[in-house]
């Protein structure tokens, strides 16, 4: 019962005006301060870079979170990122 799964299979990832992100799919969230976010979703983690960031919004059991600021970036990190190791051109060159 003390488990927090995500219902929802998808993530969908909602940002108004570059200041109001929300998110769905999250699993947890890493880290957070004022000026970064990390959160892992089933797509994998998410790091939220930017300004004045505050969680208004965090529901694991729902899975959502809702993040305000101002957000610069948003970059994600698969996670089974080794399959995509050694695909590139210059992967390609060097063997």
């Amino acid at each position: 019962m003390g488990e927090n799964k995500v219902i929802s299979k998808k993530q969908n990832i909602i940002l108004e005006n570059r200041e109001k992100l929300s998110i769905s799919g999250v699993e947890h969230v890493d880290s957070y301060n004022e000026k970064m976010v990390v959160v892992d979703t089933i797509k994998g983690a998410m790091t939220i870079k930017g300004e004045m960031l505050n969680i208004n919004k965090l529901d694991l059991e729902d899975g959502n979170v809702i993040v305000e600021g101002i957000i610069n970036s948003i970059i994600y990190t698969n996670k089974d990122i080794s399959k995509y190791k050694g695909s590139g051109i210059l992967s390609k060159m060097f063997k």
